[in-house]
């Protein structure tokens, strides 16, 4: 295996010696199939990610319309104060992350043990059934799924008020209750995504050789014994690389579901950085597109801190990270 590992080494290396001999001009005109399908991906990028990003500069100027970004007048830092300042501030911030980090403690091990489980499964027609019926609702859209929650907690109507009252219990105004809006939207994004999400960690189980768990049975070892030592390090990796996704994207939760499940009643734990930067920035009367804009930016770089720590603590403890 050492000598195998040592031949496959040494050709790698002749292989990036021989490319690197060969002018660029030559390898494109040589390849330039591939080169032109990369061409494609890499235009669509700097036209609709890296372009837009131009508009970030009225984050440091009072934008107005009429004078244009370049024409509106410069001052530096002012929306970012104004925003740290406010008294909005640490309630966007703690709405934001403690719905963040509730749906990421919640929504994390759940594809992970259904993948787990479905790996286990020995009969293909009940593992292929659960499949299609956990990842379906992944293909309903959200407007749907806040409309399925609205008519199903309705107080008058709602399944569950009947239910309750079957036990002397409610009505109940789910939707209007601040202190279960947080659950509905973490449960039902979790029924909504959890097979999905379990697709990768399944694609990644199917390359555990089989001979690992054969030599493992002819050791006694039990179902969840191989679950444990062999198809849970296997999958590892790819959790590490979407939990440091997640981290990054602490300040960002669904934009769309909140706002849709969103009523005065709820407001106080319902209102998000991202739904605040809409309405101040879109929904509101007088726009404010230089303060939006702040806000958005100050979201981002925060989240991209934070991807770096989170990617920096993956390589040095768990042996796996981004870059």
């Amino acid at each position: 295996m050492t000598v195998l590992n040592a031949a496959r080494t040494a050709t790698h290396r002749r292989d990036r010696t021989a490319k690197s001999s060969v002018g660029l001009g030559l390898r494109i005109r040589r390849n330039w199939q591939l080169y032109a399908m990369l061409a494609v991906p890499l235009v669509w990028l700097a036209v609709f990610a890296y372009w837009p990003m131009y508009g970030v500069i009225i984050a440091f100027k009072d934008y107005n319309v009429v004078s244009g970004i370049w024409g509106s007048p410069w001052v530096g830092l002012k929306h970012f104060e104004r925003f740290v300042e406010s008294y909005q501030f640490w309630r966007l911030i703690r709405n934001t992350v403690f719905l963040h980090v509730y749906e990421l403690l919640a929504t994390f091990p759940l594809p992970i043990v259904l993948a787990l489980c479905l790996n286990t499964v020995r009969k293909k027609w009940f593992s292929r059934s659960a499949q299609l019926i956990t990842y379906a609702p992944h293909f309903i859209s959200t407007v749907v799924v806040v409309g399925l929650l609205v008519v199903l907690t309705n107080p008058n109507t709602g399944v569950a008020n009947q239910l309750l009252g079957l036990f002397g219990l409610g009505p109940v105004d789910f939707m209007g209750d601040s202190g279960v809006f947080r659950h509905l939207y973490v449960w039902s994004g979790a029924w909504q995504t959890m097979g999905f999400s379990a697709i990768i960690y399944l694609a990644a189980l199917t390359s555990v050789p089989p001979e690992l768990h054969e030599a493992a049975i002819v050791d006694g070892a039990s179902r969840i014994r191989r679950m444990w030592h062999i198809d849970l390090p296997a999958i590892v990796p790819v959790a590490v690389i979407l939990l440091i996704l997640n981290i990054g994207s602490i300040l960002s939760v669904g934009f769309e579901k909140v706002l849709l499940m969103q009523n005065n009643l709820n407001l106080d734990v319902a209102e998000v950085i991202d739904t605040y930067v809409y309405k101040i920035g879109l929904a509101s009367a007088v726009p404010q597109f230089s303060y939006a804009t702040a806000i958005g930016l100050f979201r981002s770089v925060i989240g991209l801190v934070l991807l770096v720590v989170a990617n920096t603590f993956a390589r040095r403890f768990a042996r796996s990270s981004l870059w």
